[in-house]
């Protein structure tokens, strides 16, 4: 709850001072010469729902968007020796972490995956895939698990969606203001909004949308790094290196995008300022270099 109070209020107070510094570099002023019947602080306060309002519907839904685009069945009653194991290794990780005990679930996919999502550390979901079961060593697969409950114990999720929030906010309020610019000042049309408006906040809202991408991106890098460490600290650093090694032998398969920054590992984008996860060359390094500090 305090994260999220943060960053509300963060949010409240960039969006004031981004109003009240359009307002001193006399934005408003020259809007209004043009024609322009543009509410700057109403303008904020859309552009604040709509950011957040978009990012906590989605979050609040995850588990339930997980479950169906990947088809994560969900264990209730473990019926093997593997998902006995499973639910044992998630039960005793979120006793360490603090948390209470997700709901673990496997996905039919043959590619070595596994993620973790939900509305809050303690109403969460963790899943892995059969590929990851039939394909890692218990080591290697709890070291797996580690990370995702680290994703979970530190809260990614709602920090993640929280960012997302105010990046979208910044997108929908900047968008509007480039388009009533050009509508009003360029164009100079003075009766209702143009089709140079509407043409050009969705421009606007495709570029600043793709720019914003790379800050959500960069935060999702970092908090991986941060989730490896959970993982070692779980399951030893050697098991978390041998996992991230294995992974780095194949070509992963991407998960939905909604979910691709709380996996274990994606394929990234073709820019690295785009992908969700640092290069595993660069995990493993951290990691090696942790394990010799700490030796």
């Amino acid at each position: 709850m305090k994260r999220i109070m943060l960053f509300i209020m963060t949010n409240i107070a960039i969006m004031l001072v981004l109003s009240i510094t359009l307002r001193l570099l006399g934005v408003d002023s020259i809007l209004a010469e043009n024609g322009s019947d543009l509410n700057i602080q109403a303008l904020v306060i859309l552009s604040g729902v709509i950011g957040f309002g978009g990012s906590f519907i989605s979050l609040l839904m995850s588990k339930w968007m997980a479950k169906r685009m990947t088809g994560a069945v969900v264990i209730t009653n473990p019926s093997t020796n593997i998902e006995k194991w499973l639910i044992n290794t998630v039960e005793k990780q979120a006793g360490i972490v603090g948390i209470k005990m997700p709901e673990v679930a496997i996905f039919p996919s043959p590619a070595m995956n596994a993620f973790a999502t939900g509305a809050s550390k303690n109403n969460s979901l963790m899943a892995v895939s059969q590929g990851l079961l039939d394909n890692m060593t218990q080591g290697e697969v709890e070291a797996v698990v580690g990370h995702e409950m680290s994703h979970i114990a530190n809260g990614d999720m709602v920090t993640l969606t929280l960012i997302q929030g105010v990046v979208n906010t910044f997108v929908v309020f900047l968008s509007r203001i480039i388009g009533h610019v050009v509508d009003r000042v360029i164009l100079k049309n003075n009766q209702g909004h143009g089709i140079g408006y509407f043409v050009t906040v969705i421009v606007a809202q495709v570029v600043l949308s793709i720019l914003a991408s790379t800050i959500v991106m960069y935060f999702s890098r970092k908090r991986e790094f941060i989730a490896d460490t959970g993982g070692a600290d779980l399951a030893g650093h050697q098991n978390m290196i041998n996992a991230l090694k294995r992974l780095g032998q194949v070509e992963p398969e991407a998960l939905p995008e909604q979910m691709a920054a709380f996996g274990i590992n994606d394929k990234g984008g073709i820019m690295a300022l785009f992908s969700s996860h640092p290069p595993i060359e660069d995990r493993i390094a951290a990691l090696e270099k942790r394990a010799l500090t700490r030796s």
